[in-house]
């Protein structure tokens, strides 16, 4: 696995890259700001981008985006120290497949396990913030949701890909992708992120 860090603090990459290392990870480029993350994303094969979000001179965020919109399918996980829900919607927005804390960067492997088996993750504490309170929950029949439509909502919300999905439904592949698309044209939504953060905001209850 090839991984790209991007940080403006020299600790924060020596200390990604030695987590990374003990776990046989030895491809691991580094990057301070956008362009030197850029350059090293067209110049390298690079399979996995880990950053943060505020940078001294950058925002981390934009950085995202010129990287998505050079490779539509880079997997980006920000890995900041900010919680706030404008940069949390800001990050989902801009096509990110993984918005994690510093403070839990002991479930960093597990995130990017995740995020490469073709999955998104968010932190329990990002999901804290993105949730409404009971009044302002609504419920599926607001958004025309089906319980079936529900049942997929509430996997993709588990970090499950199609494959996990179809096997938990018996339900063909096929199908479920059928469903996730329709869904994201129900709800006006652009990718699986988007219809995660979705859930929480809108149907979760714990």
């Amino acid at each position: 696995m090839r991984i790209l860090l991007v940080d403006d603090d020299t600790l924060v990459l020596k200390s990604l890259q030695m987590i990374l290392k003990a776990e046989g990870i030895d491809e691991v480029y580094t990057a301070k700001n956008g362009k030197e993350a850029f350059d090293v994303y067209k110049n390298h094969t690079v399979d996995l981008v880990l950053q943060d979000i505020r940078l001294k001179e950058e925002n981390g965020i934009e950085i995202a985006r010129k990287l998505l919109e050079y490779d539509k399918q880079a997997k980006i996980i920000l890995l900041t120290t900010f919680k706030d829900e404008e940069y949390i919607n800001k990050a989902i927005k801009s096509g990110v497949k993984g918005y994690i804390l510093k403070d839990n960067a002991d479930s960093l492997i597990q995130s990017i396990q995740t995020v490469m088996a073709g999955n998104i993750v968010l932190d329990s504490e990002v999901i804290k913030d993105i949730k409404l309170s009971d009044k302002e929950k609504k419920s599926v029949e607001d958004f025309d949701i089906t319980e079936r439509e529900l049942d997929i909502i509430k996997l993709l919300a588990e970090g499950m890909n199609n494959k996990e999905i179809s096997q938990t439904l018996y339900l063909s592949e096929g199908t479920v992708r059928n469903y996730i698309s329709n869904l994201l044209d129900k709800l006006d939504l652009r990718d699986r992120s988007q219809i995660v953060v979705f859930y929480y905001r809108n149907l979760y209850n714990e």
